[in-house]
């Protein structure tokens, strides 16, 4: 499957996950040069603290074990306590740009969680809770989803949680 075929695909995926959902929204269309988070922010006026990166992490031993994780963009995932202990994994790292497009079929810089695999583990830092709005990867690298952070209560299996991030 082509790039384009497969950017489709994953676009469709979103929207039908978001429709299911029922929770407002916004597909903001974005040049896919700019859609690392700070270049996205800078271009498009977004403000970091209300822009959320979601982040594959895996587990260093086999089996693999992976999760997905949100954080505000202004701030840094805390990969070898909070997600670890929630993992319970003895080492953790970043999952490749290969590794998350194999699992998730989304490139960097497009990641988001609607749409993820079932059975992958989500989890939230509880800081987006208080945002008026978040800014979320839309799947591909030519769209971001615009929604209130109660979205993320909506769907099944996430997880909120407390100091998931530190501050950069």
């Amino acid at each position: 499957m082509s790039d384009d075929a497969d950017d489709i695909a994953i676009e469709r995926r979103v929207a039908d996950v978001l429709a299911g959902l029922g929770v407002a929204h916004e597909v903001v269309r974005i040049d896919p040069a700019f859609a690392d988070t700070a270049q996205f922010c800078e271009r498009y006026g977004f403000p970091m603290d209300q822009s959320a990166n979601t982040i594959i992490v895996a587990s260093k031993k086999e089996p693999k074990q992976y999760a997905a994780c949100v954080v505000k963009a202004n701030t840094r995932l805390d990969v070898n306590h909070a997600v670890r202990k929630l993992m319970g994994v003895s080492r953790l790292s970043f999952a490749t740009a290969e590794e998350t497009r194999a699992l998730t079929g989304m490139l960097i810089g497009g990641v988001t969680i609607f749409a993820l695999p079932a059975d992958l583990p989500i989890y939230v830092d509880d800081a987006l809770m208080a945002c008026p709005w978040v800014i979320l990867g839309g799947g591909n690298r030519s769209t971001k989803i615009k929604a209130a952070p109660d979205v993320f209560t909506h769907l099944p299996g996430v997880q909120i949680v407390p100091g998931l991030a530190t501050a950069v």
